[in-house]
Order: C-alpha cells, then structure tokens, then sequence
C-alpha cells in the first residue's frame, strides 16, 4: 500500500518477496569496471574505465546508448560508492536475479542494492542500511532517468521476511514493522505487461502532483512541503484551486516550475493536476486504517473485507491518475469475483502502475484460487502470469559473505 504515493510525503507498506538479486565483487588490478549479468536466458557483459565520470556526464551517455541503459544502474552505483573510497584498482562485477524486469516489483532497486552492498563491501566502506537505500534511488533518478520515489529501495534495502516495511517517505523513515497476520497471506499475480517507472505516464502523474503542490503553496495559505500531509478535508478546500487539467506551457507561465528534483515540466504535455495531487491526500489516509487493521485481522477475520475495499480503492485512484492497464483491471475483476467466499479479499496494482502485478490479500489456504485465476487470465490473454506466493528478507538481513 502506499505506491507512487512516495514521492509525496506518504506513509508506505511493503513486503520483500522471496525472490533476490545477487551481486559478486571481485577487485581486480585494472582500472576498470567488468559487468556480467544474466538477464532472462541471456548473458549480457558491459566494461567501462575507471575513474568513472560525474553521474551527470553519466547520464548523459546512457542516454545516447539505449542498448547499454542497463547497465546504467550498476555503473552510477559503483561510480556513488567509489566517491566514497581510496581503492586504487578496478572490479569485477557478477549479477544474477530472479526478480522479473519490468512487473512492478522492484527488480530496478533490487538491482542497485545488491550491488551498492557488495561494492561498499569490497571497498571496506561502512554505510547504514538506510543511507545505501537513499544513494541507490539517487542513482536512478540521476543517472539512470527514472523518477522514482524511495520506498522500493528502502525495501530491498531494509525489508524484513514476512513483515510489512512501514515507511514514511519524509524523505525514508522507517517507522516499524507489521506482521503479516497468521493463517493469511499477500499474493502477487503478474499480468505480463511490461512496467517502467521512466515511462510517460508514471513521469506525467509525478510531474502532476508537484504542479499541484506548487499551485497550492501559491494560491493558498498552505506552506507544506507533501502533499500527503494534507488531510482529506483540507485538500477539498484547496481543490477548486488546482485544474483538472492543464498544459504544461500554462503552468510555466502562471506559476515558474516545480520543486521536484526528479522531473521537469514539458510545455507541450497536459497534465492531471487534481487527481494526481489527490491520490497521495487519499492514499495515506488509506495507508494509515490499513495499517491499524492488519494486526487485528488474526482476531477479528471480518476486518478483512474492509482491508480488501482499502485495496480496491487504493487501485481505483491508480486508474484516475490514468496508470491503469487492461491486464491489471482484468486481474483485478477476477479477483473481486471470487471474493472472501473463496479466501480473497482485496486487490492493487503495484508500483508505478500502468502495468507490473497485481498484489491480492488472502488466506493462506487460497494458493490454489489465487493460480487458477492467474490461469485464466493467461488463457484469455495470451499472456503469462507468474504467481509470486512468498517473502524474504531485504539486504540488511540477508547480509554478505566475505571469501
């Protein structure tokens, strides 16, 4: 719960899944930087010299050789660390990964925090769990280009197994640590459709949302600095301020630019101002009952029809701000039509939207529901449809072994 809510301000709740990222570092006495990395059923290698150029310069490159984008987030983690380190020599880095690419649960920050923990490792470079976590999502907005907020990387980082990760992202506060309640469980289904938090869509709504910050600390006796720490009836009084939509020409000309760091407003590009400023205001009240909920469902089952229609809605605003997807709407019906009745209470869809996986409440007991329904969705779709049933630990926990 909590999603592009992030970059807001919001409150968040993530669970690690039980598949990994894995970085080997091995120092070598050349300086430069040797990438192999499995992605898929393929091997792909990247070499770069050393000392590396500032992430600007960086950026800029990746940009020019799409083909090499991958290796993007490797090179601005090493390039982040080796800042901080006197070695003289070069690495040799391997890569493997069972976190699917593009399905909205995180393989990007998977990626980068692996990696982050394995360097700084090699390089005897002490760094907290939470600071590696922040670096990490400098990386990829900066040099890699994708606007993301902090909460996936703080999860990858600091997640724990079988515990929801309560984050508040003013800017990554980790507040504590939920239960996952016995005899239940959170499922993922994958709808096949390929997400990218660098895509038009995830980058228009944040854009959005910080025209709605900039619009309302303009126009309106409000100072704050997120938007999530409106409450509800606040935001409706500042509502009838913020357009539906607007160009971003218009903006510029009225009100100069947006504070956000991670995006930047294009003239020609319209914009959901009110909705997508709306979604943190919504969404952190929902995070909040969430979280108040989840610990009293092992006692009381009949509060998780009401964690479920928090899940609903929470999806519901995705489609408002336009990150929906026919895939994930159609995982979503599937869901709702098998109901508690059958161990399934609510559903969202994760990360940036537009996309990824769907994640579901349920009993324990409801594996099986939960794959016949991925099921018949491949067989409607043509596409396929992972399950993901697990959790494991983040980084932190899991730890590095030293040869």
């Amino acid at each position: 719960m909590g999603g592009i809510a992030d970059y807001s301000g919001a409150r968040v709740l993530e669970l690690p899944l039980a598949c990994a990222t894995s970085a080997l570092v091995q120092p070598q006495s050349a300086r430069h930087c040797d990438i192999v990395t499995r992605r898929g059923d393929r091997w792909d290698l990247f070499s770069i010299n050393l000392p590396l150029a500032e992430p600007d310069e960086l950026a800029s490159w990746f940009r020019r050789h799409e083909a090499e984008r991958w290796a993007g987030y490797v090179v601005g983690v090493v390039q982040a660390i080796a800042a901080r380190s006197r070695a003289a020599g070069g690495l040799r880095i391997l890569i493997d990964s069972s976190v699917p690419e593009g399905r909205g649960v995180a393989s990007s920050a998977a990626l980068e925090v692996a990696v982050a923990t394995a360097v700084a490792a090699s390089c005897e470079i002490e760094i907290s769990a939470t600071e590696l976590a922040a670096l990490c999502q400098r990386v990829e907005n900066h040099v890699v280009g994708a606007p993301c907020g902090i909460m996936d990387q703080m999860t990858s980082a600091c997640g724990k197994q079988d515990r929801l990760l309560q984050l508040r992202c003013q800017p990554g506060t980790i507040e504590g640590y939920i239960d996952v309640p016995s005899g239940y469980r959170f499922y993922g289904i994958d709808s096949g459709i390929s997400h990218a938090v660098s895509g038009a869509d995830y980058g228009t709504v944040r854009t959005a949302a910080f025209m709605g910050l900039q619009i309302i600390t303009t126009a309106t006796e409000w100072r704050g600095e997120y938007l999530a720490n409106l409450t509800p009836p606040e935001f409706a009084r500042f509502a009838p301020s913020l357009p539906e939509e607007m160009t971003g020409a218009e903006f510029l000309e009225r009100y100069g630019g947006i504070t956000d760091t991670a995006t930047q407003v294009s003239p020609e590009r319209r914009y959901p101002v009110r909705q997508a400023a709306q979604h943190p205001v919504g969404e952190q009240e929902r995070v909040d009952r969430f979280a108040k909920l989840l610990g009293a469902l092992t006692h009381d089952p009949g509060v998780g029809t009401e964690l479920g229609q928090l899940m609903y809605r929470s999806h519901q605003s995705y489609t408002a701000c336009g990150l929906s997807s026919d895939g994930t709407d159609r995982l979503m019906e599937l869901v709702q039509a098998a109901g508690p009745e059958r161990g399934l209470f609510g559903a969202k869809i994760t990360g940036g939207g537009s996309g990824g996986t769907v994640a579901v409440l349920g009993t324990i007991d409801a594996e099986g529901v939960i794959r016949d329904l991925a099921a018949r969705y491949a067989a409607e779709t043509g596409r396929a449809a992972s399950v993901f049933t697990g959790s494991a630990p983040g980084a932190a926990e899991t730890g590095v072994l030293r040869r």
